[in-house]
C-alpha cells in the first residue's frame, strides 16, 4: 500500500477519490487549509513540505475556477516544488478536461498550462482528461433557473459523466508507476445543453421554459464544433437522466 496525498480532497471529486483510496487500504493525506493533520495553503506553499514528506503518489484534484482558474498554475508550481524536495514522489495524477487543447476557453487554457507544467517538471505524471461531470451541468441549470426563463447556450452538446466513475478511475491510476497521458474518459451519452436542462428541470419538479441562447466568440464556436466531446471514448455508465432522477427524489 502507498502513502497518497490528495489535493482538493474535500471537493466534489476529491471526497469519492479519498474514499476509494482508503477502501483499498492506502494511507491517504487530505490537503486542506483547515486540516488538523496537514494544514496547507497551495497558494503560498505553506505546509506542503510536511504534507509531502514520505508521499509516493499525489492525486491533484484541487482547482479554483475563479478568474479563469489562473491560480491553479501557481498552486501546481508550489506542489511540484514540494514534490521535488520530498524526493519520494514517483507519480502525480492530474485530472484535466477533454478539449483543453482545442477549446479557447479561459479555464480550459489554464488546465492545459497545468498539464504542460507537470509534463515539464521532470517528475512522473499521469494525466486523465474527462468530459464534464453531471454535477456541473446541474449547477449550470440551477443557476439559470433563477430567472423566469431558463437561458442556456444553444447548440452546445455535452457528454456528462458520473463523478463517482471518474473517482474510481483516478484511484486506479494512483499507483507509484506513472502512465503519462492516459485515454480520455467520456460519459455514455451526448445531448445538447437545452435537452439536458429540460431533463433536469422535469426530474426536479420544475415546469420552466428553456431558452436556447446563441453566444459569440471562439470558445463558443469550439464548443459548438464538439471540441469538448470524446464520442470514441464513451466509457461512462451512468446517464444524466439517472443522475437527475436521483436529484429529484
Amino acid at each position: 500500500m502507498s502513502t497518497i496525498l490528495v489535493t482538493g480532497g474535500t471537493g466534489t471529486l476529491g471526497v469519492p477519490v479519498v474514499a476509494r483510496l482508503r477502501e483499498a487500504g492506502h494511507e491517504v493525506r487530505v490537503l486542506s487549509r483547515h486540516s488538523p493533520d496537514h494544514p496547507v495553503d497551495l497558494m503560498d506553499g505553506s505546509g506542503l513540505d510536511a504534507a509531502t514528506a514520505g508521499v509516493e503518489v499525489i492525486v491533484h484534484c484541487a482547482s479554483n475556477t475563479r478568474g479563469g482558474g489562473k491560480n491553479d498554475v501557481i498552486a501546481t508550481r508550489h506542489l511540484v516544488d514540494a514534490a521535488r524536495r520530498a524526493g519520494t514522489v514517483t507519480n502525480i495524477v492530474y485530472i484535466s478536461i477533454v478539449g483543453v487543447d482545442v477549446v479557447p476557453f479561459g479555464y480550459y487554457r489554464t488546465k492545459l498550462k497545468v498539464e504542460q507544467l507537470l509534463e515539464r517538471s521532470g517528475l512522473g505524471v499521469t494525466i486523465l482528461r474527462t468530459t464534464q461531470f453531471h454535477d456541473l451541468v446541474a449547477q449550470v441549470v440551477d443557476m439559470a433557473a433563477k430567472l423566469p426563463l431558463v437561458p442556456v447556450p444553444g447548440g452546445v452538446r455535452v457528454q456528462p459523466i458520473a463523478v463517482g466513475e471518474v473517482a474510481e478511475r483516478l484511484a486506479g491510476l494512483a499507483v507509484p508507476t506513472p502512465a503519462g497521458r492516459v485515454t480520455d474518459m467520456g460519459g455514455p451519452e451526448i445531448h445538447t445543453l437545452p435537452e439536458l436542462a429540460r431533463t433536469y428541470l422535469a426530474a426536479t419538479g420544475r415546469r420552466r421554459r428553456v431558452l436556447p441562447v446563441p453566444l459569440a466568440g471562439k470558445a463558443y464556436a469550439a464548443f459548438r464544433r464538439g471540441g469538448n466531446l470524446t464520442p470514441s471514448h464513451a466509457v461512462g455508465r451512468g446517464t444524466f437522466a439517472q443522475f437527475a432522477a436521483g436529484r429529484g427524489k
